[in-house]
């Protein structure tokens, strides 16, 4: 008989016990192995003692902030990170996925919308969502979605997988505008909701890295109607 795989470790990252625990609890009754972590300042240090396959990790921490933790984490890795933030914080959540979280809970948090957003980030992770293996260059651009690699120029641009995965889905359908509910079914497998900025964030992200590597301004708001690929820079 075949070993069993190994189930997904999380790294949940939270100062309340009563709320880890809970967590906790539910996660390892569908599947998962949890790791908890009650200091931002500790987080780094389970990168490789513990290898996790995502972080859930809240933003209100005592000490080492949320913040602090999610940028040196992006820094290091391109492990998925999930935020959790305060119901009504656009403000939270809009910042911690500028600086590299790939999506984000709001507390009190619902169970079963957590474990659905840590299978979608995993499926993503493992390229589960299987790309055409094909090269897509566009000038002085080049996507690779074997490696998942892209390149300026010689000059690699780092991103985290969720950024890839738009990127590769808009050059994919270069010239055809993409409405923002599209992208969210086809890469959140959600409805937009009409306030989300979870994309916007993400595509305001893409065009700064491409931009400071030195590419023309490839992605672009059709107003009204949401993002297209240019073809030509």
């Amino acid at each position: 008989m075949s070993a069993e795989p190994s189930p997904p470790v999380i790294l949940l990252v939270e100062d309340d016990p009563r709320l880890s625990e809970l967590v906790r609890t539910y996660l390892q009754g569908n599947g998962f192995r949890v790791i908890v972590e009650h200091r931002g300042e500790l987080v780094v240090g389970h990168l490789q003692q513990d290898k996790p396959d995502l972080i859930i990790l809240d933003l209100g921490l005592p000490g080492r902030d949320g913040f602090s933790v999610c940028k040196e984490v992006r820094s290091l890795s391109t492990l998925p990170i999930l935020i959790l933030t305060a119901r009504n914080n656009d403000i939270d959540h809009v910042v911690g996925l500028e600086l590299g979280a790939d999506d984000y809970v709001a507390k009190p948090v619902e169970p079963r919308v957590l474990v659905a957003r840590i299978h979608a980030l995993l499926r993503r992770s493992k390229g589960n969502q299987q790309p055409e293996p094909r090269l897509l260059k566009f000038g002085n651009v080049s996507i690779n979605p074997l490696s998942r690699s892209v390149f300026v120029g010689p000059d690699e641009v780092t991103l985290s997988s969720n950024e890839f995965d738009l990127l590769f889905y808009l050059a994919c359908r270069a010239g055809e505008i993409q409405s923002r509910e599209t992208l969210y079914q086809q890469l959140y497998k959600r409805d937009y909701d009409g306030l989300d900025r979870t994309l916007d964030v993400r595509v305001s992200h893409l065009r700064k890295k491409l931009s400071d590597a030195g590419a023309p301004e490839r992605i672009r708001t059709v107003w009204g109607h949401g993002y297209l690929f240019a073809s030509e820079g």
